[in-house]
Formats: structure tokens, C-alpha cells, sequence
């Protein structure tokens, strides 16, 4: 299955002309493209889907949603684990 999870934004930077950013998915910090939602900043909550930020939303839509997520042991098979 493959799901838009969402995380935060800690951090934007361009990476060969793209717009990129470092996101935490509750201690799981993995890379996304903001193509799709340039107004993004760091601080954040977006949906990620397969790398690429697609929407932003509330924060509190976010913790409820990786929450549920977690409760479904979802967030590991979508994300795996973190990699040293």
C-alpha cells in the first residue's frame, strides 16, 4: 500500500534547481521534493506522497493522522526505518 504520510518541515533548501526539504515523520526524517507546494516553509505539516510534498495542513490535522497511522503500524512500512 502506499500512502501520503504526513510530517514537518525542519528545513528547505534547493538541490539542483528544486526546491527540497527534511522531514520529520515523528523521529523519521527522509527528503521531499516542494514542486508541488512552493509556498512551503520550514515549520510546515505536508502530506508526502512517494517524495513530493502535495498539500500542507493544519498541524493538528497531522498529528491526528500520524497518529491513527501509527495506531495501524502503518508508519513503518510506508517509511521503514530510520537509516543511521
Amino acid at each position: 500500500m502506499c500512502l501520503g504520510v504526513p510530517g514537518k518541515i525542519v528545513d528547505v533548501y534547493e538541490n539542483n534547481g528544486l526546491k527540497m526539504a527534511k522531514v520529520d515523520f515523528g523521529g523519521i526524517f527522509r527528503e521531499a521534493c516542494l514542486s508541488y507546494v512552493p509556498e512551503a516553509k520550514a515549520g510546515d505539516y505536508c502530506v508526502i506522497h512517494v517524495g513530493f510534498a502535495i498539500s500542507i495542513l493544519s498541524e493538528k490535522d497531522a498529528l491526528e493522522t500520524l497518529e491513527l497511522l501509527r495506531q495501524m503500524g502503518s508508519i513503518e512500512e510506508e517509511l521503514g526505518r530510520e537509516t543511521p
